[in-house]
């Protein structure tokens, strides 16, 4: 249940959680035993501790820096992030999204603190008043998570592996290893079942969700509104064109071959250094950080959503890994069908995106930053003159710095700044927020197909204005699913596929 981070630290019910191997509480918070010196999540099958023998910690950063090593059995490191970062709207919360989004390696904490309009030393105070720890030792404990999954999962020199994972020096990685996870690098790379002989640039990683977690649909519905050209679904895989941070990448995404709450991703990289935000936007493109418990438990205690609740538990909200991108999407996507959508945003592409050095299948092009998209000779794509003027409106304004759409945005001013684009109203402004800045609780006002949805089931636009919050983001995709199931239904399981017969590793 969903639960602000000073109550959840509450000793007492942490414990019963503990007690009782609770997965549920995975990744919102992490059990220091003193009498061991290790760290492990709430679910660790290992034997229940003492009750005065035990701290918690809400970050795994404030484990380690308490003195706590990473468990091996439970690895502590490879469970969903906290849900309370993307729920939260304040300074805390949008620091931690940028962190996890790899902005510290590449802009340092003074970047950081930049872009959150805040000093060095007040962003300190914030964060350490609040999880006990700084900007530098959660970025830390993100380094040494990515470090694992590289020693593990290719063949690179451990010199390669230190600089990928974003440390400054090879001995400050050997250190960190040595310190989180009790064991040196070399033994890390010697554990059972490791993949070698990968391709350069190449690793499948095993991307973690809350139960329950139909991996099946989340994939259909990106599917359904694949573009041609940056992105590709098959039935089984969805894959699609990441724009990181030092050149493009390809990631295919399957349910895990197991069958548990879990996605498997086949990532290939211009630069091992852009593991983390790949991960960090594969995890929000699959909203796999949500705590389904909590959202079900309001919007299945309401008689007119409770039939679809019980229908489809867990079902999340479908994101995106570029917000500018699914911005302009927005934009190309009102008014018009989904497959028409596709068929414009895969002409905008063509006409403005970068290619790839080389197609891989039908993935030919990364989106075009706003930079690009700003000068583009559009008239090739098949738009309105007035819709034509607002990309390029909405292009120039991100590119600007007057739009700022990435991990660590103020979501009521992104809000106020999408609406002072011309051609862009409250719905255009209410779907990036719902699916670009994973805001959990957003209404699309006027949106025919949830108005359609709300007559079938009795009900009207007041009780997604007062019952359903804080969830109102995910009884959109009830209703949406209600209004359109195509875009929803569950296909038969597959029996196998290529990118699930590889080694996974959890991240």
């Amino acid at each position: 249940m969903l639960v602000g981070m000073t109550e959840v630290l509450d000793h007492e019910r942490c414990y019963r959680a503990v007690a009782g191997r609770d997965a549920r509480f995975d990744g919102w918070f992490y059990t220091g035993v003193h009498t061991t010196g290790i760290y492990c999540r709430p679910s660790c099958p290992a034997r229940t501790p003492k009750p005065a023998n035990v701290s918690f910690f809400s970050t795994a950063a404030g484990a380690q820096a308490a003195g706590f090593r990473a468990c091996r059995r439970c690895r502590p490191d490879a469970v969903p992030g906290s849900p309370a970062w993307d729920v939260r709207a304040d300074v805390v919360a949008r620091a931690m999204r940028l962190i996890a989004d790899g902005e510290v390696d590449r802009s340092g904490v003074p970047g950081v603190a930049r872009r959150l309009g805040y000093s060095e030393r007040q962003l300190h105070r914030l964060l350490v008043g609040e999880l006990g720890v700084g900007v530098l030792a959660v970025a830390r404990a993100q380094r040494a998570q990515t470090a694992r999954l590289l020693v593990e999962t290719t063949d690179l020199p451990m010199a390669d592996v230190a600089f990928a994972a974003g440390f400054a020096s090879v001995r400050q990685f050997n250190d960190t290893i040595r310190e989180v996870f009790a064991t040196t690098p070399t033994d890390l790379r010697r554990a059972p079942g490791r993949a070698t002989g990968a391709t350069p640039g190449e690793l499948t990683v095993r991307l973690a969700a809350r139960a329950p977690y139909s991996a099946a649909e989340v994939l259909l519905f990106l599917g359904a509104h694949a573009v041609p050209g940056l992105e590709e679904w098959d039935g089984t895989t969805f894959s699609r064109v990441l724009d990181l941070p030092h050149g493009p990448g390809i990631v295919s995404l399957s349910p895990a071959a197991d069958g548990d709450a879990a996605v498997t991703a086949h990532l290939r990289l211009s630069r091992l250094g852009d593991l983390g935000a790949a991960v960090s936007r594969c995890r929000r493109l699959l909203d796999l950080d949500a705590d389904p418990v909590a959202v079900d438990t309001v919007l299945g205690a309401d008689p007119a959503l409770a039939a679809l609740v019980a229908g489809a538990p867990g079902r999340r909200v479908p994101g995106s890994p570029d917000k500018p991108e699914l911005a302009v999407r927005a934009v190309l996507g009102q008014q018009v069908s989904v497959a028409r959508a596709r068929t414009i945003t895969g002409q905008l592409v063509r006409a403005a995106g970068t290619p790839l050095d080389s197609p891989v299948g039908t993935l030919t092009h990364a989106f075009p930053r706003p930079e690009a998209l700003a000068a583009a000779d559009l008239t090739s794509v098949g738009l309105t003159g007035a819709r034509r003027a607002t990309v390029h409106a909405l292009a120039a304004a991100l590119a600007a710095g007057d739009l700022v759409l990435d991990p660590g945005t103020d979501r009521e001013e992104a809000e106020r700044a999408l609406l002072a684009v011309r051609g862009i109203g409250p719905w255009t402004a209410a779907l990036v927020a719902l699916r670009g800045l994973s805001d959990p609780d957003v209404w699309l006002p006027g949106d025919l197909a949830l108005r359609r949805s709300l007559q079938s089931i009795g009900s009207d636009d007041v009780d997604a204005a007062t019952r359903w919050r804080p969830w109102r983001s995910y009884a959109v995709m009830h209703l949406w699913a209600l209004a359109a199931p195509g875009l929803f239904t569950r296909p038969p399981a597959p029996t196998s596929s290529p990118s699930t017969a590889r080694t996974e590793r959890s991240a």
